[in-house]
């Protein structure tokens, strides 16, 4: 079964360019200015444009406000909205419900205890994202948690692992998760926010290797 790839943070046509020449299935725009990986809305609507058809577009939002959320959804026209703050389950199902597009929450992960408090989101969300727990920025840290957390773990829904992936442990990490889809961001940068177009392809080609041999 193919695992689908996204790479997050992209700001540039040559970045998105090389996601979709990869292989990637969804690339991410950061709507968040904290993060060294933001880009305008603006911007995100013109990378969105820039993008083939086989690359679907995910914006990320932080903690967005209901009027911010609904520009950002019509302005840039995403496949899919990211949450990737203190979102609660009532907001992320008014999202889902009110628009056209899938929304995915993402979660860090420090433990079972936190993995089972994953549960509200089951009826809210179309996917959920596991990830390093929060430190300064609320992703793309680079950091990784215990995969072991996710054994054995009934998913209720499509979901996504990210945290500190890269071409050198991202098959480690699907042969402990088994996980429909994996998210790099900092794992194919050469600085803060500056996508590398060769780690790019490591990555997807890591991924759809360990695809074929499986």
């Amino acid at each position: 079964m193919k695992t689908q790839i996204k790479i997050c943070g992209l700001s540039n046509e040559a970045s998105v360019a090389a996601a979709a020449q990869a292989g990637a299935d969804y690339f991410g725009l950061v709507h968040f200015e904290k993060s060294p990986r933001h880009v305008s809305l603006e911007r995100a609507a013109e990378l969105r444009e820039s993008a083939p058809d086989s690359l679907k577009t995910v914006l990320l939002l932080v903690n967005a406000d209901p009027k911010l959320t609904g520009h950002a959804i019509n302005f840039v026209r995403p496949d899919v909205i990211q949450f990737h703050g203190s979102e609660t389950p009532e907001w992320i199902k008014l999202v889902r419900d009110q628009s056209n597009v899938e929304v995915w929450k993402a979660l860090g992960l420090r433990d079972k205890a936190t993995l089972a408090k994953s549960a509200r989101f089951d009826d809210a969300a179309n996917r959920l994202l596991f990830d390093a727990p929060a430190k300064a920025l609320p992703g793309g840290t680079g950091t990784s948690f215990d995969w072991s957390v996710l054994k054995g773990h009934d998913h209720k829904l499509p979901w996504g692992l990210a945290g500190g992936l890269d071409a050198d442990n991202v098959v480690s990490a699907m042969e402990a998760t088994s996980p429909p889809l994996v998210d790099v961001s900092s794992g194919v940068e050469s600085a803060p926010g500056v996508k590398d177009v060769d780690r790019i392809a490591a990555f997807c080609q890591a991924v759809r290797t360990y695809d074929e041999t499986r």
